[in-house]
């Protein structure tokens, strides 16, 4: 004999009734069984709501009775069309019975738990009376026993206790002389030892099930439900999450106490000393392998942890004070305190110091708790020995569950490192001595993030998702977008980083999808996205609070780097090719990088010098080793070693500088680099990750446009400057050439001072023969004192300047 249960959802219409039935009658042919069943989904809450309208005098109860009238009409009439006069008189009289209970709530304005009992009980009948007659209808040996013939309890309303010598009497004296092949059983209900109607609580169905399985002492339990089994985490808020295929009896009792709603606890308990197996299947698909629950140790493969749950809404109280060291019974006290309220402690943790004891309890009891514990150490508080209760909302807890974590070793760092990284805040941490639950409170905000940061530690195959919002998308940024779309498969497949672009934005529009946009479509969906603000871009950002996130400034935005700050509090980190933020004040620059350490959230600006070349990095990488940088020596603008490259007495200075704009190796305002101040930022830039203290202004700036040049308005004005001063650019170039040397603007770092500048370059110096776009760059350095570290490449350019920040992301997806 087989015990299956049907849910709520799996009853809640006509189709999913029907592929119930189609299930039974499957099941049936093989054996004989029994099937508990929920009340249609949503009743129970509705026949609550219209007992509170009732009992608060509110006519409005009436309308609610008739939804719930029309629901099982409605459902009778669809799944037995020519239905008997008989069916549709025994539902009428059901629901007239409902009725008038429902008028007699009204009549006395009262709701006792007796009541409510007697008012819940319609939905697991009802529901139970169509399955069966539809059953009956298509030809199949059902019969519908009614489940408070069998089950006998105490008095306690709502949630009463079992009597299990007489329920199992019951139960098997009945089923003993049945000889039909199907069994329907309401859920939840049963009757008190003096006949009153009583109901066995929260997933009373369940319990229903489990009761019956252990008194007829059955193969295996099956609970039927919308979902394929327990999950490795809740899958609305981790769609990475896949069914469980095994689980032992703690293991699916801790994932059900922290927040799985498959299964409720007590549910375990009737089946658990028998061993019985409980298997968690789907309606919707019957043919999924589902999860089955077990007293077999299976650690010996298994995976080390097995599912991470979470409870919202809690609270977290704490009780402290010095004088509470050494003195015995506080916390008899306090949890008595507590049991006297019937308020139910979700987690303690008290430090070794006995100074402080911290629990957690659900939102709703904590005002009650509060007052009960103020009230209970009135006397200590007021001579001051211990603090009023602290009390903290807007918490939820998250747990990490597995039999087999106790086997192994570092499981809490690996877990606690995870979150930290993603700057997610523990407030309080409990883990038992068996190892099978570490558990953690947490801000409600950040539960799903902190939900698919474990479950990508411990259960995606190592790999890692980044969170991708990027503003810029011109040019570079254009060129970044198709990048990560060409790697996408690659970075997956080879690195195990799932890169996904979240936010897009450019200066008039800005699109969002937290799955992930198209890197097909992105340009037309731009076009039609939302208007776009710096300040809510970084609203949305933080508002999906995905972990590592990573916002990417491919702008030369001073607004964009003003608000760099407000990203890396956020946990956001920052990859940048805008050079305005490393080059500000030294205080902003330094103020940066200590958010960057302080909030965990990486800083990486690798284009701000030499586009895509490793410029920064090896620096930095030069320093960690315990280098230290003695000078540099470098040609840091593509844009102006092309133009000089491309200059001499056959063409025109003018028509050289406008054939790099057209070509992007200049900014859209040519005179940033011309003026040499976008080098004067790169050298600076170089000289702080060196470990000097300056500022722009420090920087010595020669200058070789003429006065005309740098007092020039616009950009078509400079243009016309070009034009009139041709032959002062034509002076330069004779005179290099009459010395036998290239033009090349240097720019130089030596003893904690710099300077950039146009330089005569002789034949054999190393920046002689750099052509086209390129840089280059000489580290002198302790270890490098006579021949420097050279590094050389091309140093502008979209797609060079895009593969630069591409790399940077991909360092903060290998950290």
């Amino acid at each position: 004999m087989n015990v299956l249960k049907f849910g709520g959802t799996s009853v809640g219409s006509t189709e999913n009734i029907k592929k119930v039935i189609q299930i039974l009658d499957n099941y049936s042919k093989e054996d004989s069984l029994i099937c508990v069943v929920s009340a249609v989904g949503g009743i129970t809450d509705k026949l609550l709501k219209a007992g509170e309208l009732a009992q608060n005098k509110n006519e409005s109860y009436l309308a609610e009775y008739k939804l719930i009238k029309q629901i099982h009409l409605d459902i009778l009439s669809e799944l037995i069309p020519n239905q008997n006069e008989a069916s549709k008189e025994y539902l009428e009289s059901k629901l007239h019975a409902l009725k008038s209970l429902l008028d007699g709530i009204y009549l006395i304005n009262e709701l006792s738990p007796k009541t409510s009992d007697k008012l819940v009980s319609f939905g697991e009948q009802l529901s139970s009376f169509i399955i069966a007659e539809t059953m009956k209808s298509y030809g199949l040996n059902a019969v519908r026993k009614n489940s408070q013939e069998l089950i006998i309890t105490n008095s306690n309303f709502s949630k009463a206790e079992v009597n299990y010598t007489l329920t199992n009497h019951n139960i098997r004296d009945y089923f003993k002389k049945a000889n039909q092949r199907i069994t329907i059983l309401p859920g939840f209900i049963s009757t008190s030892e003096s006949g009153e109607v009583t109901t066995l609580g929260r997933g009373g169905s369940d319990f229903t099930a489990a009761i019956v399985a252990a008194a007829l002492q059955v193969n295996r339990l099956e609970i039927w439900t919308d979902v394929s089994g327990m999950y490795t985490a809740n899958p609305k808020l981790v769609k990475q999450a896949f069914p469980i295929e095994r689980l032992s009896y703690q293991e699916a009792m801790e994932l059900s106490h922290f927040g799985a709603k498959v299964l409720y606890p007590p549910t375990v308990q009737p089946v658990l000393d028998l061993g019985i197996p409980i298997h968690i299947k789907n309606t919707m698909q019957p043919e999924a392998s589902g999860t089955i629950i077990t007293n077999e140790n299976t650690n010996g493969n298994s995976t080390t942890a097995k599912g991470i749950s979470n409870i919202s809404d809690i609270a977290l109280l704490t009780l402290q004070g010095n004088g509470m060291v050494g003195i015995p019974g506080f916390s008899k006290r306090l949890f008595e305190t507590l049991a006297q309220e019937k308020i139910n402690v979700i987690l303690i943790t008290q430090a070794s110091s006995e100074h402080s004891i911290c629990f957690g309890i659900d939102e709703k009891d904590a005002e009650k708790a509060e007052k009960a514990i103020n009230v209970s150490f009135e006397n200590e508080i007021s001579l001051h020995k211990i603090d009023p209760i602290i009390v903290e909302k807007d918490l939820s807890i998250v747990a990490l569950i597995g039999d087999n974590m106790k086997n192994h070793q570092g499981i809490s760092g690996r877990m606690f490192s995870a979150l930290g990284k993603n700057n997610i805040n523990i407030r309080a941490i409990a883990q038992g001595a068996s190892e099978k639950n570490i558990s953690t409170v947490i801000a409600q905000k950040d539960v799903k993030k902190a939900l698919n940061t474990i479950h990508e530690r411990f259960f995606e195959d190592q790999s890692k998702q980044l969170n991708v919002f990027i503003t810029g998308v011109g040019n570079v940024g254009e060129r970044l977008v198709e990048q990560i779309k060409q790697q996408k498969k690659f970075l997956k497949d080879q690195l195990k980083i799932n890169l996904r672009v979240i936010g897009l934005s450019n200066s008039k529009t800005m699109i969002f999808n937290d799955s992930g946009l198209s890197l097909k479509t992105w340009k037309d969906d731009l076009a039609t996205g939302e208007k776009a603000t710096l300040e809510g871009f970084l609203e949305r950002i933080k508002k999906f609070n995905l972990r590592n996130s990573i916002f990417v400034d491919v702008t030369a935005n001073e607004q964009v780097s003003n608000i760099y700050a407000d990203y890396l509090k956020e946990n956001i980190a920052i990859v940048a090719c805008n050079k305005i933020a490393c080059s500000s004040d030294y205080e902003n620059y330094n103020k940066l990088k200590y958010l960057s350490r302080k909030y965990n959230a990486p800083f990486l600006f690798e284009t701000n010098v030499g586009a895509g070349l490793p410029i920064i990095d090896t620096l930095n990488n030069l320093i960690a080793s315990g280098d230290k940088i003695t000078s540099i020596q470098a040609v840091l603008s593509g844009s102006l070693n092309f133009v000089f490259n491309n200059f001499d007495d056959n063409t025109k200075f003018h028509d050289v500088v406008k054939q790099a704009q057209a070509e992007g190796y200049t900014e859209p305002d040519p005179r940033i680099d011309l003026s040499g101040v976008d080098v004067a930022r790169k050298i600076l830039i170089l000289a702080r990750e060196s470990g000097t203290q300056m500022n722009l202004e420090d920087i010595e700036n020669e200058s070789f446009l003429t006065t005309s040049n740098l007092k020039s308005t616009s950009v078509d004005d400079f243009y016309k400057t070009l034009i009139s001063d041709e032959a002062h650019f034509q002076n330069l170039y004779a005179s290099a050439k009459a010395n036998n040397c290239q033009l090349k603007y240097v720019a130089e770092f030596n003893n904690g001072k710099a300077k950039v500048g146009l330089k005569e370059i002789p034949q054999g110096h190393p920046f002689y023969n750099l052509k086209g776009k390129d840089n280059i760059v000489m580290f002198y350095t302790q270890r490098y004192p006579e021949q420097p570290m050279i590094i050389k490449g091309a140093g502008a350019g979209a797609d060079v300047t895009a593969s630069g920040l591409f790399a940077d992301i991909i360092r903060i997806g290998n950290k």
